[in-house]
């Protein structure tokens, strides 16, 4: 990350607030990790916020309570959540608010800054997708929380893990004025689901939607 300012982690007090607010605190923040022993990075551009057992879309809400899935939501604020989805991909979360209370935002996508070739190794294997003919657009590689979960080298073996410390942080970044931010319902949600608590950057083409 040369050539730019040394990025200091946020600390666990960043996160031991309502979910809504990290989640828009978290735009503009900055997701490192020297998984494998590459260094790849990029700007939090798109989160989303579960709010506690009182949120239906929870994977802690209420009706479900602990379970061994759901444990690291119930842990310090500042640890990351990591989860699989459809037995498939990983998704990167950060808990927030008090240990024992399960709450805490899904990253949902960044914008590159560090590693993109690595990236594309990832993604989509050693000719970084170009298949012969076209290359995929960038624009895939970490717009949605599996793209950046697999670009990222991010895994169930990080769940559970401290966002300060490597090989995966979550750092400080510019701040986004108020005026650039969106806020929009949540996606993939069968419950809630018109609960504005996705968040992202205006404009940015790194949005996943």
């Amino acid at each position: 990350m040369s050539g730019r300012r040394a990025l200091r982690p946020l600390p666990p007090a960043f996160y031991a607030r309502a979910a809504d607010e990290v989640a828009r605190d978290l735009l503009g923040a900055v997701l490192v990790s020297t998984t494998g022993g590459a260094l790849v990075s990029g700007r939090i551009v798109e989160t989303e916020a579960y709010l506690g057992p009182h949120d239906p879309a929870s994977h802690a809400a209420e009706r479900i309570g602990r379970t061994a899935r759901n444990a690291a939501m119930f842990g310090p604020p500042g640890i990351a959540y990591v989860y699989r989805i459809y037995g498939l991909h990983w998704c990167l979360n950060a808990v927030t608010g008090e240990e024992g209370y399960p709450a805490a935002v899904l990253i949902r996508a960044l914008e590159p800054l560090d590693g993109i070739e690595v990236m594309r190794r990832r993604r989509w294997g050693a000719d970084g997708g170009a298949g012969g003919v076209a290359r995929r657009p960038d624009r895939e590689l970490t717009s949605g929380p599996a793209r950046l979960a697999e670009a990222l080298a991010i895994d169930g073996t990080l769940n559970g893990h401290p966002l300060q410390a490597a090989p995966l942080v979550l750092a400080e970044g510019e701040p986004v004025e108020a005026a650039g931010i969106e806020a929009a319902p949540r996606v993939g949600v069968t419950r809630a689901a018109d609960w504005p608590l996705r968040f992202f950057i205006r404009g940015n083409p790194w949005v996943s939607r």
